[in-house]
């Protein structure tokens, strides 16, 4: 048997949750099956030794795809002469993307729909690449492989496709997580914030990270509290005229809000490890890896009420309305006031809810996915 696997997502050397994702379950996959054949399609710039297994060929496709009409000319006519030659039983796109010229079986995994609910979150360039193809892309697909019953809902309802030819994979927690001791928590306090406890955000500054919304709820609960509570924000910020920064300009209370920029994987253990709770309630997501690195990082969470992160948080999590400030406020004032030990409750059932989750788990789901699609 052989395998062709499209990670090109990897060009980026700054990993967000896709990446993630496709390293840590190929790279399982490759190792649960020494005996098939793997080729990992990817950019000529790529030199980590994620799949360095005696199974595996790397194989460096040119012309590298940076722009959307470099998209459909890769994926049109350089991929299906790559196809034809390397004659795999199955094309799984770890990113998403398929050749519709190509009669090789295909397997996207398609983690969620967001260009089709917020496409003015897009460039334009992308929003109209992303919406024309996908829908195509879902049904040219021999199965789709998707993180969340959500997403598989919001594909099966949005593109048609039948939902047994849709696969919940689901996501794991990534392995650098634990929960500090005492001192590396009051190390990353005066690191982050000084000394103060804080709440804790990570992730793009995306207008659907729901970032300013969140700004707006810490200056209110600031003004009703008048504690010394913090907010630490962790991710790169493109310090463009946004929201965002509007919102931070206008704030009573910046001083007491850091924004980090991107953190390596150490000093993210150690800044999430540290919080006082994770806020994260973005409008939309596909999983939402943070919410179960917290859980692995026995820190307590505030998360949206909205797609998939009710599946994914359980009932261990503190819910907030993501349009609603007040209500993102009225969240972060619940943890801070820690009622009968609400806080360590949702530690507790953090430590349970997390363990449904496993890479070692969705390697093995997404290897069922592909075993369907090549029957």
């Amino acid at each position: 048997m052989k395998i062709a696997i499209n990670c090109w997502i990897l060009r980026n050397k700054q990993l967000d949750g896709i990446g993630y994702f496709t390293i840590n379950t190929i790279q399982r996959m490759i190792k649960n099956n020494p005996d098939v054949a793997f080729v990992i399609l990817c950019d000529k710039n790529f030199t980590e030794p994620y799949f360095d297994f005696k199974n595996v060929e790397i194989k460096k496709v040119f012309p590298p795809y940076r722009h959307p009409l470099l998209y459909v000319f890769f994926m049109e006519l350089v991929l299906p002469f790559v196809l034809r030659k390397l004659k795999p039983d199955l094309f799984i796109s770890a990113e998403g993307f398929l050749s519709l010229s190509s009669s090789c079986k295909q397997l996207p995994v398609i983690y969620d729909l967001n260009f089709e609910h917020y496409p003015e979150n897009l460039a334009f360039k992308n929003r109209i690449y992303f919406r024309f193809f996908f829908k195509r892309f879902a049904k040219k697909a021999t199965r789709i492989a998707t993180i969340s019953e959500y997403s598989k809902d919001d594909i099966v309802s949005l593109y048609k496709i039948p939902a047994n030819l849709v696969d919940n994979v689901s996501c794991g927690i990534n392995s650098s997580f634990y929960v500090l001791t005492a001192e590396e928590k009051k190390a990353a306090k005066e690191k982050y914030a000084a000394g103060h406890p804080y709440f804790f955000f990570v992730g793009s500054m995306h207008p659907r990270k729901n970032v300013h919304r969140l700004l707006l709820a810490f200056n209110e609960f600031k003004k009703i509290t008048g504690s010394d509570m913090r907010l630490v924000i962790a991710g790169g910020m493109l310090w463009s005229k946004s929201e965002i920064v509007d919102t931070y300009e206008a704030s009573p209370y910046k001083t007491d809000i850091n924004f980090t920029g991107r953190l390596s994987d150490a000093e993210l253990k150690l800044a999430l490890g540290a919080a006082y709770a994770l806020t994260f309630v973005p409008v939309f997501e596909g999983f939402g890896l943070p919410i179960v690195e917290a859980f692995e990082a026995g820190v307590p969470v505030l998360a949206a009420n909205v797609t998939s992160l009710p599946e994914v948080a359980g009932d261990a999590a503190v819910y907030a309305d993501p349009f609603t400030v007040s209500t993102i406020t009225d969240g972060m004032l619940v943890l801070y006031e820690n009622k009968n030990g609400l806080c360590n409750g949702l530690i507790q059932k953090g430590f349970l809810q997390k363990q449904q989750f496993s890479w070692d788990r969705t390697a093995a789901l997404l290897w069922e996915s592909v075993k369907r699609a090549i029957g």
